[in-house]
């Protein structure tokens, strides 16, 4: 039987995260999603905040504080892309990109922190890609954003791990969302052919090892990075 947690995923209103906030609701779980629009899945409590901006977080958690507790689960999924190689890219992408992928993640954690500090009890989750220690042209950006929560979840474990606080990483390959769809039929061949597996995940694959490494379970399990991608990204 697993414990009821209180979970916040930010970025809940669509793709993984969604599906995130959906797989923590069918295990019975409080579950709060941020949105900069939309809403997360029936069930799911919405916030609106932007992770760019640590007043609008602020406000968030309180107010999903005040209907479910402290958040015992943090779900670091907001993220953005700009893509373009990179002598092309402005500053602007580079920046914009950083700081919804990392420093949200950063704002994000540190305001979940003090509460599971309190608690002695968190599991910090940060959403990171395959593209991260694999690479990616066109995502010079991006894929620095990713890398980069890799020593983040590490540092936050050598700091947090004697509290009874995991940081763990878990890094997507291409899935089967809006933006996959997207793609022009050869790419998605070209990716899928790279693909030991064969085929794009579900977004649900993703969500069920989310909640698995948040689980009372996975309570030894902190600073590891775990790749859900059909082998695309292995040895890195």
């Amino acid at each position: 039987m697993t414990t009821q947690r209180t979970v916040l995923i930010t970025g809940g209103n669509r793709g993984i995260g969604f599906a995130i906030a959906e797989e923590f609701l069918a295990q019975g779980h409080r579950v709060a999603v941020t949105a900069r629009s939309g809403a997360g899945p029936e069930g799911a409590m919405t916030v609106t905040a932007d992770v760019t901006d640590a007043a609008s977080l602020d406000a968030a958690y309180r107010e999903v504080e005040e209907a479910y507790g402290p958040i015992e689960v943090v779900v670091a999924n907001a993220g953005i892309t700009r893509d373009t190689l990179m002598l092309r890219m402005s500053d602007d992408d580079f920046q914009q990109v950083v700081d919804t992928n990392l420093t949200g993640a950063f704002r994000t954690v540190k305001r979940a922190a003090k509460g599971m500090l309190k608690a002695r009890f968190g599991r910090i989750v940060l959403i990171s890609s395959v593209v991260g220690l694999y690479g990616s042209a066109g995502q010079v950006n991006y894929s620095a954003s990713k890398a980069a929560l890799v020593g983040m979840a590490r540092s936050l474990t050598r700091e947090l791990g004697s509290r009874g606080i995991t940081a763990n990483v878990v890094a997507p390959g291409f899935i089967e969302t809006d933006m996959t769809a997207a793609l022009p039929e050869e790419q998605q061949k070209a990716y899928r052919d790279a693909i030991p597996a064969g085929r794009f995940a579900s977004a649900q694959e993703v969500a069920r090892v989310v909640t698995w490494i948040s689980s009372d379970d996975a309570g030894y399990i902190s600073g590891a990075v775990i790749p859900v991608d059909g082998g695309l990204g292995m040895g890195h």
